[in-house]
């Protein structure tokens, strides 16, 4: 299983750190967590950035058991 690791908004929207997820690529454990977790964190999403084993990923990428995919939120700064 892979693990869905949330941090800022999907942190507190989930109400947990992390979450492991039966799938198969990056797509699918998005996918099945907006199933778990609703339009919030579904919204969380689009402005969130999406990291597969601390690197930048597509959504086609491949995930095995352990993988980690993080939602990570918007970064700002000045």
């Amino acid at each position: 299983m892979a693990i869905l690791r949330l941090f800022g908004p999907a942190r507190t929207v989930c109400n947990l750190k992390e979450v492991h997820i039966e799938a198969s690529n990056v797509l699918e454990v998005l996918n099945k967590a907006e199933s778990m977790f609703g339009k919030q964190f579904k919204d969380l999403l689009g402005v969130s950035a999406i990291w597969l084993n601390g690197e930048q990923t597509d959504p086609d990428a491949s995930v095995g058991d352990l993988d980690e995919v993080a939602v990570l939120p918007p970064v700002s700064g000045g």
